[in-house]
């Protein structure tokens, strides 16, 4: 008995699972098929020897860091692990230094940055020149989108590659395999059946590092003393600490329950969208993502209706990003039973949707030449801004000037409802016309 306790202290306490079992190849990798299947893009980039410097983008535990390390071991270059979290201008140009003497020996420096989007303007601009140069293959990582995150100079000179969140089904066989490989359970007998791995990976919800974490506090806590850890499902309820509801983030189940939150709301039943903004949340979804959905559903269904309705849900989104979960349960809720119960109208949508269509199936006109700026002579001549009038410059601050291209004029886009504030919109845009009509 304690030769058994002291082998799996052993074995176990100086690293995490997830560490232990990081793949090594991409054959081992799980995941992210979409860039990384026979013939897809980043595969042939990395057999090839052609990688530049890249962006990962997904949410925790799909692999970024382990992605990254395996295009070093396969591209032979020299990896640096580079964590924004704790390091700063000063760390940036000592490996900045090391880099440079690397290339001029031959020597690639693979510089992998985690959640790169820490970094300020200043530190992202302290890698531009070595990018540049050549002296580094800068691989940053992060689960904000790049392009709000990263400087434009610094993301110009990258290739962004999307990261998913796992499937259910790629989690469990990641699952199986710790149990199998000696880097993880391999020595251990683990005695877990096939819907006790899924619960756990439905239960981390795409991270894998998550799914690894539970795994191994549910097989350390089930040891007995012959050294074989029978798993019961009271324990796995135990490690996760809460119920899990049938919830797959990239299956049907996913689209059905957001589409039920969504059609509630249009629907004006307050009660029902609530239940399903706790099935959603209690299911493990990301917060933000149901708070990025309530916003694009204040412009959809109210609109002009009531035009606070989108301010309530960009205030949701952004104390649901302050606070996060569970806390911020009830911010969402609050934005859900505003947008139940505001005033209804697809108008600005069916705007845009007309407006897309005779942008994408008309032919392009250029821009009316009296609506185009002549910042230089030459253009000037060309009659550039010619005839153009200043709206503030007449009385009723409009004009009866063509804004829209030859082959559209006259064409209506708009067309405000009767519900809510749009009422008066409706009368403005009414008031407006016929004083274009007066000119």
């Amino acid at each position: 008995m304690d030769y058994v306790q002291n082998s799996m202290f052993d074995k176990n306490v100086s690293s995490p699972l997830a560490e232990r079992i990081r793949p090594r190849s991409l054959e081992e990798y799980i995941g992210q098929q979409h860039i990384l299947g026979k013939g897809k893009i980043l595969r042939n980039l990395i057999y090839t020897d052609n990688i530049s410097s890249m962006i990962f983008w997904g949410p925790p535990g799909v692999g970024k860091t382990t992605l990254a390390r395996i295009i070093a071991s396969i591209t032979k270059a020299r990896f640096i692990n580079f964590s924004a979290a704790t390091s700063g201008i000063k760390e940036i140009k000592e490996v900045m230094t090391t880099a440079e003497k690397n290339r001029r020996m031959g020597i690639r420096t693979i510089l992998f940055v985690d959640e790169i989007h820490r970094f300020n303007k200043a530190q992202q601009d302290a890698f531009l020149p070595h990018v540049e140069k050549g002296n580094i293959i800068l691989i940053g990582a992060t689960t904000e989108n790049p392009s709000f995150e990263i400087n434009s100079a610094l993301l110009s000179r990258c290739r962004v590659f999307v990261l998913h969140p796992l499937d259910t089904g790629d989690i469990v066989s990641l699952l199986k395999r710790a149990i199998e490989d000696k880097r993880g359970f391999g020595y251990l007998k683990v005695n877990i059946t096939d819907d006790m791995l899924k619960t756990i990976a439905i239960y981390a919800n795409g991270d894998a590092r998550c799914a690894l974490n539970v795994l191994e506090i549910v097989i350390m806590s089930c040891i007995d003393n012959v050294g074989t850890s029978n798993v019961t499902k009271e324990a796995v309820e135990q490690c996760i600490n809460k119920k899990t509801l049938l919830y797959d983030k990239n299956g049907e189940e996913h689209y059905n329950l957001i589409s039920a939150l969504h059609k509630s709301m249009r629907n004006s039943d307050v009660d029902a969208a609530i239940y399903w903004l706790a099935r959603i949340l209690e299911s493990g979804e990301d917060p933000l993502y149901v708070a990025r959905r309530i916003i694009r559903f204040s412009s959809e269904d109210i609109g002009m209706a009531d035009p606070r309705a989108m301010e309530v849900a960009v205030s949701a989104y952004n104390a649901v990003h302050f606070i996060g979960m569970p806390e911020c349960s009830v911010n969402l809720t609050e934005a859900v039973v505003y947008m139940s119960s505001a005033p209804k109208s697809n108008s600005l949508y069916r705007a845009y949707n007309s407006a897309k269509k005779d942008a994408l199936d008309t032919i392009s006109q250029g821009v009316p030449l009296h609506l185009r700026n002549a910042p230089t002579k030459l253009m000037h001549d060309l009659g550039y801004g010619k005839g153009y009038k200043y709206a503030h410059d007449f009385k009723e601050k409009t004009t009866d000037m063509q804004c829209l291209p030859d082959n559209l004029k006259n064409r209506q886009y708009y067309f405000p409802s009767d519900e809510g504030f749009e009422e008066k919109v409706k009368q403005k845009l009414l008031s407006i016309r016929k004083i274009k009509n007066r000119y």
